[in-house]
């Protein structure tokens, strides 16, 4: 193949800014504690015209706004080369990023409205990170290794786990993804270009109390990685490029002490997170270390130990032919084959009651619990005020989920939720990636 690597900034503003992923409005940054990175991967076939880009970015979530503007750049500097299809645009899911940078109206509410300032610096810096990895092509080769990294995770959600069929926890030897998958890259010399590690875990070491602008445990991982390769620079800086990307880590918590009360101190390891004295909003994960700069550390430390062993013993090849494909999809709008005799069909998106009770990683508000079946008239009340009460074939779609906030029949001023998806998929000879918009178990 020929691989070409590239790193950029794209950190923005970091003061006054509000964060994004929590969705708390009172978590507004107040300084930096680590600079945010794009870091891009081009590989392509030396003959063809094919090539796929896959950009890991130190940010909470992609938008569809930061995806479209990406490639109206791209197309403006390379025409056709880099498209809706090749083009893979990754955020590491760190929670301490800067918010602000959706087009929907629900992302606008914690963030106080589109932030441009944010919006540009992280279309600037996936853009520029492509440049370089454009820039910087050169025949090379790619190793494929993976392996299992232990003490660094758990379940945040277990009872739920608990809730799926017992055939199906049978196939797994754990209730987390355990598992990290590593590309290593060399130029044809054996010179190092640099690697990409996927791994399941949330980057919310830092809590929803931290309003230093950083890159979480992921972060960490890619910044001692890259400090060890590009011996004498500062962060940032050389040649060598790691990318510590997300994976299937919806319910992996990297909090590994387990949730507790802030209040008692006891255990709230129980359906609903919920403690006797405050309820959920008292229940916090926590650990392994004891602040979570110190769990930060730890956590970042011990995946790139692993990513460190599985990329110098990487001896499998990857080879053969590069392709990749896309697609919109309207989510409210798929038929789903449930049996032989049954089809049913999506709907509108919503937020139901649980949405609020937020996670063990980042509590919610008032007394929304998980797991919840069964509305709050009081809430439900509000609701219809405001918001206007959803309509009943939504209401039938998602039961036995109760709708707090009917987010796909709401227009005004903007949509606040989006129907219409990106999927892509990407195969590099025998490894596929798949970019899909969602937080998979």
């Amino acid at each position: 193949y020929l691989v070409g690597v590239g790193r950029a900034d794209c950190t923005g503003p970091v003061a006054q800014v509000p964060l994004m992923g929590y969705a708390n409005p009172k978590q507004v940054g107040g300084g930096l504690l680590s600079r945010l990175y794009s870091r891009a991967f081009i590989v392509a076939e030396p003959q063809s015209s094919k090539r796929v880009v896959f950009v890991s970015i130190d940010i909470g979530m992609v938008s569809q706004k930061v995806r479209l503007e990406v490639l109206k750049q791209l197309q403006s500097k390379y025409g056709e080369l880099y498209r809706q299809d090749n083009v893979i645009l990754s955020g590491t899911h760190t929670h301490s990023g800067p918010g602000g940078y959706f087009q929907y109206t629900l992302f606008w509410i914690t963030s106080k409205g589109l932030i441009q300032p944010t919006l540009q610096s992280i279309v600037n810096g996936i853009v520029k990170s492509i440049d370089i990895a454009h820039e910087n092509m050169k025949r090379g080769r790619l190793f494929i290794n993976r392996g299992t990294v232990e003490n660094s995770q758990i379940n945040r959600s277990p009872f739920s786990y608990l809730e799926n069929p017992e055939s199906e926890r049978n196939r797994y030897s754990s209730n987390t993804d355990k598992e990290m998958v590593l590309l290593k890259m060399v130029d044809e010399g054996g010179h190092e270009l640099g690697l990409i590690s996927w791994f399941a875990v949330h980057p919310v070491s830092m809590n929803n109390s931290n309003h230093l602008v950083n890159s979480d445990n992921v972060g960490y991982a890619s910044y001692l990685f890259e400090q060890e390769k590009n011996k004498g620079m500062l962060p940032g800086e050389g040649s060598f490029v790691a990318a510590f990307a997300s994976s299937n880590l919806g319910d992996v918590s990297p909090n590994t002490r387990g949730p507790f009360c802030a209040n008692t101190g006891e255990s709230c390891d129980n359906p609903q997170s919920s403690c006797p004295v405050g309820g959920a909003a008292m229940c916090m994960a926590k650990g392994p270390g004891n602040d979570m700069f110190e769990s930060t550390r730890i956590i970042g430390q011990n995946i790139y130990l692993k990513a460190k062993e599985l990329y110098e013993k990487a001896s499998q090849e990857v080879t053969g032919p590069l392709s990749s494909a896309h697609q919109w999809v309207n989510m409210s709008d798929v038929s789903v084959e449930l049996n032989a005799t049954h089809t049913v069909k999506t709907c509108k998106p919503a937020l139901g009651h649980s949405f609020a009770a937020g996670t063990i990683d980042g509590v919610g508000a008032f007394n929304f619990t998980q797991g919840s079946v069964e509305g709050d008239p009081f809430w439900d009340q509000i609701r219809d005020q405001l918001l206007g009460e959803p309509s009943n074939e939504t209401k039938a779609c998602h039961k036995p989920k109760p709708i707090l906030f009917n987010t796909g029949e709401m227009t005004w001023p903007h949509p606040w939720h989006p129907d219409i998806v990106d999927v892509q998929i990407a195969a590099i000879g025998s490894l596929a990636i798949l970019a899909v918009p969602g937080e998979f178990t």
